[in-house]
């Protein structure tokens, strides 16, 4: 497997506070990743550094690198909108745009230039299908994104990164607002995205994570502690402070 994002010795700094400590990480395609551990430890900062959301935040300073297809996104000649296009983000909470069904998902690839009427439909129902939502939606395809549930809300969002035709989904929690069955719905969407994009995934839920992810990663203080085979993090892992997490001790 190809990695399509690799960070070298990145650190993340908001003002004098150091947020991430020399991360190092090959993300290969078409593979879940899962970052796990406590709460405050780096991994939505992390996350977010992948398509550069954290340039939103005042004081934020970055150093290393972060390699997209071998370039460095932080490169002066970096068109960050296109970043974005290409490596997609779904949020914690549902964040539907206050806009029917169908303009939440034509919303990007308009703002990128595809205003063909047959494509954008083309596109919409292609992207509901992507996110296991076209049955539910397609007769209120006009209707207010907002009329959603909670769980069909996030995989609006979900159809929404995907119209973009992105090559790298970045989802911070995606489950956490959700009830059981929508969860196990958007995790099951999890495994069909993985055939076709590269998925990194912030959990606080273990269970998850040994459920849905290739590999795993654990972040404490702003470190990453190890990464490798979820199979082996969750049975085997090389450091006390990784077991420690995942069998309860603290967290």
């Amino acid at each position: 497997m190809e990695n399509i994002i690799t960070s070298q010795d990145l650190k993340l700094y908001y003002g004098n506070f150091e947020a991430l400590k020399g991360i190092t990480v090959e993300l290969a395609e078409r593979e879940i990743t899962a970052l796990i551990g406590p709460s405050g430890c780096g991994k939505s900062t992390f996350l977010k550094t992948l398509n550069r959301m954290n340039d939103l935040v005042p004081g934020v300073r970055v150093e290393g690198q972060v390699l997209y297809h071998g370039q460095d996104i932080f490169a002066p000649e970096v068109d960050v909108t296109q970043l974005r296009k290409n490596v997609g983000m779904v949020f914690q909470k549902p964040n539907p745009f206050p806009m029917s069904i169908y303009d939440n998902i034509a919303y990007g690839p308009r703002l990128h230039g595809t205003h063909s009427k047959a494509e954008l439909n083309d596109l919409v129902e292609r992207s509901l299908r992507g996110a296991s939502l076209w049955e539910e939606v397609r007769d209120r395809l006009k209707k207010s994104a907002l009329g959603l549930s909670g769980g069909q809300q996030q995989r609006l969002c979900i159809a929404r990164a995907l119209a973009v035709q992105p090559d790298v989904l970045l989802m911070d929690e995606p489950t956490s607002a959700l009830d059981p069955a929508s969860t196990i719905r958007i995790e099951e969407l999890m495994a069909e995205l993985k055939k076709n994009y590269t998925v990194v995934i912030v959990t606080h839920n273990m269970q998850q994570a040994a459920r849905i992810s290739d590999k795993c990663a654990f972040f404490l203080l702003g470190e990453m502690v190890e990464i490798g085979p979820t199979e082996q993090i969750f049975s085997m892992p090389r450091d006390k402070r990784t077991e420690d997490y995942i069998t309860g001790r603290f967290g």
